[in-house]
């Protein structure tokens, strides 16, 4: 019998942030000697049809009494009834990037419908690890005690310093092109800023989201910035280490983050930061070594781009603490460790009412 078995919604090979942190812990994991199974589970997600319930149900079902689940939040959030018929025979552990009813674009039903539902699902599993601590604290909003809360930041891997100094600045941005990630407002900022030298690396999956991936086309083109803005899709690990390497600065204009782990992954390839303040952003990134602006601003985002690209001393200060703030990153073994060792404590007793 595996040490745990981790499952997770759809295909556990794709490269976004939430994913990737579940690659590798359970990669670092494997390395320590830990016996790992993954499961992708069939269906839509978050909110599930009857394909995605019968998946979740039937992965459960298969594991004998005893065994310890981890189960991915966006595989479970909308399923508390599977989550709580094997709760009382598993040790279930809930592992929440950010909740989903905190997504950018969900009207005021369908938050507290995801509300209740997460509210319900989380009451039912022994343990649940987040990978931020301002998660942490938005799980209070879910009734979840602080004491059945462990967080696990996520690792980093310090790649190769980026090498700026060619007569355009690269900017880069890795995100799944979705809504929550503001890729439309990077667009209209640096639509005012087409006077300045500059080109634009869009780095992530174009399949989720398809009406405003076109929302996204649609403005580069009336912008006239089909030539320097340039939307890439998913990269390999290899293809994403070479834009890491030749980018002069990073930009996420995300209006919420559950953590932000392509900041981390910047400042491992020393590069100076344009982001947001949105959910655990305004914690991820030093001060020191970028520029946070409130998110949907469109302004105040076009500002801090000017800065960046107009005054380079102001950069290379930003991007020399990155180079320092590098080296004091923690490495996926170390978040792999830490991560075991929440799954091997004593599951918290809840108190109860008198």
């Amino acid at each position: 019998m595996s040490d745990f078995t981790l499952i997770v919604a759809g295909d556990p090979q794709q490269l976004t942030g939430g994913y990737i942190y579940d690659a590798r812990i359970v990669d670092a994991l494997r390395d320590q000697g830990w016996s790992i199974d993954v499961v992708g589970l069939s269906g839509r997600f978050p909110e599930p049809d009857a394909v995605a319930s019968h998946a979740l149900d039937s992965a459960l079902t298969a594991l004998p009494d005893g065994s310890r689940a981890v189960i991915d939040g966006l595989a479970m959030g909308g399923l508390p009834a599977i989550v709580e018929r094997h709760a009382t025979r598993l040790s279930i552990t809930a592992l929440v990037h950010h909740p989903l009813a905190d997504e950018t674009g969900l009207g005021s039903p369908e938050q507290q419908r995801f509300r209740i539902s997460e509210t319900r699902a989380l009451a039912a599993v022994d343990r649940v690890i987040v990978t931020s601590a301002y998660t942490a604290h938005r799980l209070a909003d879910f009734e979840v005690p602080a004491a059945k809360i462990a967080v696990i930041e996520p690792g980093v891997h310090r790649g190769e310093l980026s090498e700026p100094g060619g007569d355009t600045p690269r900017l880069l941005c890795v995100a799944t092109v979705t809504p929550r990630k503001g890729q439309d407002l990077l667009v209209d900022a640096l639509a005012q800023l087409a006077a300045l030298p500059w080109q634009c690396d869009l780095v992530g999956a174009l399949d989720r989201a398809d009406h405003y991936v076109e929302t996204v086309r649609r403005k580069i083109a009336d912008s006239d910035l089909t030539n320097r803005v340039h939307l890439l899709g998913s990269q390999s690990p290899e293809q994403l280490t070479q834009h890491y390497r030749t980018a002069d600065l990073f930009v996420l204009p995300s209006h919420y983050e559950g953590y932000g782990m392509v900041i981390t992954e910047a400042l491992a390839h020393g590069l100076p930061v344009v982001t947001t303040t949105g959910g655990a952003l305004s914690h991820t990134l030093p001060d020191e070594a970028g520029i946070k602006v409130p998110p949907g601003d469109v302004d105040a985002l076009r500002n801090a781009l000017e800065r960046m690209l107009a005054e380079p001393e102001a950069t290379q200060a930003y991007r020399d603490s990155a180079r320092r703030i590098r080296e004091t990153l923690h490495d996926w073994p170390a978040a792999a460790r830490a991560f075991g060792e929440s799954l091997q404590r004593s599951a918290p007793v809840e108190e109860s009412n008198p």
